[in-house]
């Protein structure tokens, strides 16, 4: 299997590349601002050919680039519902301070196609199995997407839920503490500790690294376990 990874735009957010091997078909996870150049770069360098394009949220930094992309290569994108007013407008998450940090220079375009996609779809694209799961907390619409590897590992393209060694924010518009520590919960801890994590910023980790040394997940409780805070 082929993974690439790169960061692209100021925040340095992670654009991956999956496919078999190289030479054939590809998808793209969350081609976000200034990733077009790179993207193509990549995609010639080993010879693949986009067939998706998913996104984990909606934040400009993760989404920016997609509409450039699926016009480029005639493909679908595909992110959840409760983040797709992003694509079309990513000021609406931004707030205050990052409206004014940024400005009027973030704009985006819904891509022609866009797939709405929610838990437990399982989405069959260039040969590969993309398992999605819904986890909000840092949008409404988060999610992250499993994937298997022919050689038996589990990959997990987290998004901004989970990082190595930190979480996502949530004090952003559509952000929830409570709702991220569900998911993390629920979601991301009963995952197989050698599930290796491709986080949306920064380096790539495995599930058992960030349950023995994150902090944010060491208060939380075990799966199945019941939760005394409120959601």
């Amino acid at each position: 299997m082929l993974v690439l990874g790169f960061p692209v735009g100021p925040l340095q957010a992670n654009c991956y590349v999956l496919a078999r091997s190289e030479g054939e078909p590809c998808v793209v996870v969350d081609p976000g601002q200034d990733a077009v150049e790179p993207l193509n770069e990549q995609l010639a360098k080993h010879r693949l050919t986009p067939a998706a394009v998913l996104l984990t949220h909606g934040h400009f930094d993760h989404v920016l680039s997609a509409a450039t992309i699926c016009a480029e290569h005639d493909v679908p994108a595909h992110i959840h519902p409760d983040d797709r007013f992003m694509l079309a407008d990513p000021g609406a998450a931004l707030g205050p301070a990052g409206r004014q940090l940024f400005g009027d220079g973030i704009t985006g375009s819904e891509p022609a196609e866009v797939r709405e996609i929610g838990e437990g779809d399982v989405l069959e694209l260039a040969g590969l199995g993309f398992e999605v799961t819904h986890t909000p907390g840092h949008t409404g619409g988060s999610v992250l997407f499993g994937v298997g590897t022919e050689e038996g590992g589990r990959l997990v393209l987290s998004g901004d839920t989970l990082f190595a060694g930190a979480i996502g924010r949530t004090d952003l518009p559509g952000g929830d503490h409570g709702r991220m520590l569900e998911s993390l919960s629920t979601k991301v801890l009963p995952l197989d500790d050698e599930t290796v994590v491709l986080p949306g910023h920064g380096p790539t980790t495995t599930i058992g690294r960030e349950r023995a040394g994150n902090p944010f997940l060491q208060e939380l409780p075990a799966p199945g376990a019941p939760s005394s805070g409120s959601h």
